[in-house]
């Protein structure tokens, strides 16, 4: 049959991530990832005056920097230049005139994913099989073509024939890439991480664009998308929201300029951090016609009906989503949830790997998504 799988993985990092980002820092991720965001933009403004020296001295505090360089989350890196003064009061104060009289920045401190969790999470994208599969927060090129030819070995599984990522927005190391296997051979990649409208860099990470020619001879085109998050903001999330629809309007004006070039099988992938009805994603269906795989009738749930943790229809965050004329080639599609802890969940229980006992094994907060193409329809 000529078929081809796509898919849509939210792999939360495979070997190491950001320790506030971890299972047992929930907490304290909302506002150390806030401070470090707010940070590392203000210190590129070329004045600092004192109202941003105030600012930046309060997101240190919130990142316990301070009284000194290193904290259980953060780091201050000071390459060249003055950027504070730590008085033996006690007192410090940002010295530092702008970003031309100092260089540096702040970043997360790392810790290591449970061996358990990487094999686990290598083991769905083995039984997942797709073809072409979308991946989120990935690390590096480097990493995720280490982790695909080794680890899919280990799993008894063959390694990806092509392993993709671009760099993106996020200084975190959470990219999106795209892995190919069975012939299936990107030909063109265009990366839109500086794309702007009049409030400024759209994309959060990257709107990834690769074309794809199938073995069956059409040509897939897919963006890899993981949009602005709702965990870090303010109560109610209304800045997220905002910088989602912003995304949103985007992707769609991408996907219909794809069209109006003549490619009309197009699939967006990926983490959008919102649900279908949502205001935010609004621009991405109405100005598009792209429809959800989880709308066909072949589409199988297992056991609930969203995709991050055991959330239902709200924790419906992840898409695998097509233009018209690629849908009407869907076959149908699925969620794979093995990977996902369940807890002591007792109700719409789903399988998971025997080997999965804690929530530290778990492969992702995310299952894994996909769409089954039939070429010859």
């Amino acid at each position: 049959m000529s078929h081809t799988r796509i898919g849509s993985f939210n792999v939360e990092n495979m070997f190491e991530r950001p320790k506030v980002m971890g299972r047992n820092a929930t907490k304290h991720a909302a506002p150390v990832l806030a401070a470090h965001a707010r940070f590392n933009e203000l210190i590129a403004l070329e004045t600092y005056t004192p109202e941003v020296k105030e600012e930046l001295r309060e997101n240190l505090v919130t990142l316990e920097l301070l009284r000194g360089d290193r904290s259980k989350y953060a780091i201050l890196r000071r390459i060249r230049g003055r950027f504070l003064a730590r008085h033996r009061t006690g007192e410090t104060s940002v010295v530092a005139s702008g970003r031309e009289s100092w260089v540096g920045w702040v970043e997360l401190t790392t810790e290591p994913i449970s061996e358990l969790a990487t094999r686990h999470t290598a083991q769905v994208m083995r039984d997942v099989g797709a073809h072409v599969l979308g991946v989120v927060e990935a690390e590096s090129r480097e990493l995720l073509h280490m982790f695909s030819a080794s680890m899919l070995k280990h799993v008894g599984w063959t390694p990806y024939d092509e392993v993709h990522l671009i760099d993106g927005n996020d200084e975190r190391g959470i990219n999106v890439g795209l892995l190919t296997r069975d012939a299936h051979e990107v030909i063109t990649i265009r990366t839109h991480v500086y794309a702007r409208d009049t409030s400024g860099i759209v994309f959060s990470r990257d709107c990834a664009e690769y074309h794809v020619r199938t073995p069956f001879g059409p040509e897939v085109v897919v963006l890899v998308n993981h949009l602005k998050s709702k965990g870090y903001g303010s109560p109610g999330d209304p800045i997220g929201a905002r910088r989602r629809f912003r995304q949103a309007v985007r992707i769609a004006r991408i996907v219909n300029r794809l069209r109006d070039e003549g490619h009309e099988h197009i699939a967006v992938v990926g983490d959008l951090n919102d649900t279908a009805d949502s205001e935010a994603l609004r621009p991405l269906f109405q100005r598009t016609g792209l429809r959800d795989i989880s709308e066909h009738p072949d589409f199988e749930w297992d056991h609930r009906l969203g995709t991050y943790r055991g959330v239902n229809e709200k924790g419906k965050i992840d898409y695998v989503l097509l233009t018209p004329a690629l849908f009407a080639k869907a076959v149908g599609g699925g969620v794979f949830r093995k990977g996902v802890w369940r807890g002591p969940r007792t109700r719409n229980r789903w399988d998971v790997y025997e080997t999965m006992t804690d929530e530290v094994h778990a492969a992702s907060d995310h299952a894994a998504i996909y769409a089954d193409i039939d070429w010859s329809l």
